[in-house]
């Protein structure tokens, strides 16, 4: 998985009401939650993320709810990867299984600044800072776990593999 794009760089303690606020919560579908992504935050947001942008936090990113609109919202906006120096654990989690890649890399972090941009190998790892040249070193998930990231979120690669097992 690569991706590149322009950073919108943020700070600590992003909770999931900030990136998708309540209000929106009557409505699962992605679309409609992508217009309101971060917009209690970052009222511009929405009006200036392209497909492949990236997201880069500090500590704690997703903290709050634990509710999986979060991710969803992002990726629906076109943001390609969030990178932070930490992540809420059950946000962590709810990323993968909706197909969000997330990196936690604190030097990155702290390297990058908002309109940067960025390439990221997530397969390695590497995340460079095509703005500056500085390159960051991430942990790469495993396996399995780029396999959900690949097909799309844990649903997706479940019908995959009941599919090819010959399961509905």
């Amino acid at each position: 998985m690569q991706f590149k794009g322009t950073v919108f760089r943020y700070g600590r303690d992003i909770d999931t009401d900030v990136i998708i606020p309540a209000r929106y919560l009557n409505t699962s579908d992605p679309a409609e939650l992508a217009k309101h992504c971060l917009e209690d935050l970052d009222p511009t947001f929405v009006g200036r993320v392209k497909p492949g942008d990236i997201v880069v936090a500090d500590e704690n990113f997703g903290c709050g709810s634990s509710r999986e609109h979060a991710p969803v919202a992002i990726k629906a906006a076109g943001v390609s990867c969030v990178i932070a120096k930490s992540f809420a654990r059950i946000f962590y989690r709810n990323s993968i299984n909706m197909g969000l890649p997330i990196l936690e890399c604190p030097e990155a972090v702290d390297a990058i600044s908002d309109g940067d941009v960025v390439s990221v190998d997530a397969d390695t790892g590497t995340i460079t800072d095509e703005t500056t040249g500085a390159v960051f070193h991430a942990q790469p998930f495993p396996p399995f776990i780029q396999e959900i990231i690949n097909d799309g979120g844990l649903v997706a690669r479940t019908k995959r593999v009941m599919a090819e097992k010959g399961g509905n």
